[in-house]
């Protein structure tokens, strides 16, 4: 993996309100095990039915090999308050993964970076309030330097942490994080030690 530590730019996170976007307005792309699509859906909807959906994971790390994690706001719509990935989200109808993953990493951390798509997976998850996570998820990688300026309505709080701590962390106490960043994590170091 050769990313451009240059290639970064600052900018003031976007506030969406308590609950963030307006979920009822929020469209998803559903897709086939292909990822091919088959429909677009309400985000709400398709969290309700377990529709399969496009989603991505972005993991952001620095020049100590160190991974920008977040805890979610307590106000999110599910895994609230559980410690995750640097950013993550769905792209809308028409919009590519890399356009996506640009967007909602300026969103919610506020900031931009080079991103490049390292693996894909499908998972399945029971959540709280009966919603349920079924996505066709696109883990990214990026490269910063520097404090992000988290959306308070997005991130509770944030930290970088080395692959090591947080492997052993997320061993003794996987409860404390979300379950998409639980089944990614050890593939996702696996790929940028591969690609180094």
């Amino acid at each position: 993996m050769r990313l451009n530590p240059n290639a970064v730019e600052i900018i003031k996170p976007i506030n969406h309100g308590a609950f963030g976007a307006n979920l009822s307005e929020e469209k998803v792309v559903l897709v086939n095990d292909r990822d091919e699509s088959i429909g677009i859906d309400g985000k709400t909807n398709a969290h309700a039915q377990g529709a399969l959906h496009r989603a991505f994971s972005v993991f952001v790390v620095n020049a100590s090999g160190q991974l920008l994690m977040q805890r979610r706001a307590l106000t999110k719509y599910h895994s609230r308050g559980l410690w995750s990935n640097t950013c993550c989200g769905h792209p809308r109808p028409g919009e590519t993964i890399e356009e996506a993953s640009r967007r909602r990493l300026r969103e919610e951390m506020g900031f931009v970076s080079e991103l490049s798509e390292v693996f894909e997976f499908i998972y399945h998850a029971n959540l709280e309030d009966g919603l349920i996570e079924h996505e066709y998820d696109h883990v990214l990688v990026g490269w910063f330097e520097g404090v992000p300026r988290p959306d308070p309505t997005e991130i509770a709080e944030w930290r970088w942490l080395d692959m090591a701590t947080l492997s052993i962390d997320l061993k003794d106490h996987p409860e404390s994080y979300t379950y998409w960043f639980r089944i990614s994590f050890d593939r996702f170091v696996r790929a940028i030690s591969i690609d180094r």
